[in-house]
């Protein structure tokens, strides 16, 4: 399995100006409005986010993801690697000498779901992945287009672990750690890793 990320997250969605205002309170100092200084706050959401994301499953902000998958989990309904997902938007099978055919969207359906969202085929099986071939799907996911959107808890884990970042910024290997209180706000939302009584690869006969 192969996951990309097709979109980022527009700056302007970004809360720049609430991790300023963190820093500032926390700090008890004004800080520098400049451009260095924005794009380096920026950063350290990029990174706080993509840190969140990784241990939760959740994507926070909505953008496009592109999955190649070289087989499926169970072709009766494949569980898919982030959530919220909005939409599939496509799916393609290719061949092994590179030839690619889209399926019909009425072959498969999105099945929502906050932990475990699912393509699953309208009928009996999602279509045959050709030996050397892959099946891709696009999709997007994430809780909407601005912060807003974002659950009040991981909001406030996001900014967090930004200032987290940007106080250690000077410390090489620091950004690994994951501090309690953002370990606290997240844990709810984090991936129950089971297959739901599926089996890996049935169906390939």
């Amino acid at each position: 399995m192969m996951l990309v990320e097709l979109t980022a997250p527009a700056f302007e969605a970004l809360p720049v100006a609430g991790l300023r205002e963190h820093l500032r309170l926390g700090t008890g100092f004004e800080m520098a409005s400049d451009a260095a200084e924005t794009a380096a706050l920026a950063g350290f959401l990029r990174a706080a986010i993509a840190t969140i994301e990784a241990r939760t499953g959740k994507v926070l902000l909505a953008r496009q993801f592109r999955l190649r998958l070289e087989e499926w989990r169970d072709p009766a309904g494949h569980p898919l690697p982030l959530a919220p997902v909005g939409a599939v938007e496509r799916v393609e099978i290719t061949d092994a000498a590179g030839g690619v055919t889209p399926v019909a969207a009425g072959a498969w359906r999105l099945v929502q779901d906050m932990q475990r969202p699912m393509l699953v085929p309208v009928g009996a099986w999602l279509p045959q992945i050709p030996a050397g071939g892959c099946a891709t799907v696009i999709l997007s996911a994430g809780f909407g287009p601005s912060w807003d959107a974002v659950p009040a808890d991981l909001a406030q884990a996001a900014l967090l672990l930004a200032a987290r970042y940007h106080e250690d910024r000077s410390f090489e290997g620091s950004q690994g750690a994951m501090p309690f209180g953002v370990s606290a706000l997240i844990e709810r939302w984090r991936s129950v890793r089971v297959l739901g009584g599926r089996g890996a690869s049935r169906g390939r006969a």
